[in-house]
């Protein structure tokens, strides 16, 4: 038997490199020996205020970049959140067994409510429990996130824990899993904070739809240091960011870049590295533009991922249901 892995992504923003090489790139290598479920995260989206216009399009938009970086219908389900209602029902029942004090730790929330201060909904207090509703309805295995989201599938295992020791084995206890390399790709303004679709600053970050000349002028632009050796050095974060983008995007070891660039320096490096990502990035440009030509064809691959997972909600929807006394 495959192991399930469940694995989120919110319509907001532009999809960029970091959630490239830290997330959809293994994805679509992990199709084969894995039962993958990928869910376009529209109900957590709007957790803080959207324009629903937009919306719209950037959920068709994340799909369309989903199955043009390879994601396979036929080994992987993709679907909308918000089609199917039991995340909704499975949320508000986990609700009722999830305390108080389990919410107030989760630091997104103290780290977005800052942000969001005139806008903090119960929502954005809640989204957590809405994850773990979105991992727990799928009987999932594994959950594989960056450093940040941890805390969140942690909380996700303590929900199941916590409800099957009231209520008999339940639900499945997930386990959570983070890629050893790529996890959490920098910022080419600020090597300091991670690559983000919320973050407006120019030159901050690379689209998976930018432009060939886009690319180069933001990387050329990138931080690095005052120094000239070109190594994969964590002490120096912009030019150990921009070796590890190279190193995912090439495939090469990082003795071997590091003995490619020896005695070389940050300009040719930049050259380089920019053509690399322009390359690497192509293919799946020119797919996502043959994708969408057809305005009907994401909805109706969408549709057939909602259909095939849908029994798998429902069924766990159900067992809940009953364990609790509801229907």
């Amino acid at each position: 038997m495959k192991k399930r892995v469940f694995s989120g992504i919110q319509p907001t923003g532009d999809i960029h490199i970091g959630n490239y090489l830290g997330a959809i790139r293994n994805w679509v290598l992990s199709q084969v020996e894995l039962d993958n479920i990928f869910c376009i995260v529209d109900l957590h989206a709007i957790t803080v205020s959207q324009d629903p216009g937009v919306l719209k399009v950037k959920i068709r938009e994340v799909a369309g970049l989903l199955f043009a970086a390879g994601i396979n219908t036929a080994e992987s389900a993709v679907f909308i959140q918000s089609h199917i209602p039991a995340h909704s029902e499975l949320t508000w029942i986990l609700n009722c067994f999830t305390p108080m004090g389990w919410m107030r730790r989760m630091t997104q929330f103290k780290e977005k409510s800052q942000r969001h201060k005139e806008e903090v909904s119960v929502g954005l207090f809640d989204y957590p429990v809405l994850m773990a509703a979105d991992i727990l309805l799928y009987d999932t295995d594994v959950v594989p996130v960056g450093e940040d989201q941890k805390q969140h599938v942690e909380l996700a295992r303590d929900i199941a824990q916590r409800f099957n020791f009231i209520f008999g084995e339940t639900l499945k206890v997930p386990e959570v899993t983070i890629p050893e390399v790529g996890a959490r790709i920098m910022g080419l303004d600020d090597p300091t904070q991670k690559m983000s679709k919320s973050e407006d600053g120019p030159g901050r970050v690379i689209y998976l739809l930018d432009s060939p000349d886009d690319i180069r002028s933001k990387i050329k632009r990138a931080t690095t240091d005052s120094r000239r050796e070109i190594r994969f050095d964590e002490s120096r974060p912009g030019i150990c960011n921009l070796l590890v983008i190279y190193e995912l995007f090439t495939g090469l070891g990082r003795t071997e870049i590091e003995a490619r660039w020896e005695g070389k320096g940050y300009g040719d490096f930049k050259r380089e590295l920019a053509e690399v990502v322009v390359e690497g990035l192509s293919p799946l440009q020119s797919r996502y533009r043959e994708l969408t030509a057809d305005s009907t064809y994401i909805d109706s691959l969408l549709a057939e991922g909602m259909r095939r997972i849908l029994p798998i909600a429902e069924k766990t929807l159900a067992a809940v249901k009953d364990k609790v006394g509801l229907g």
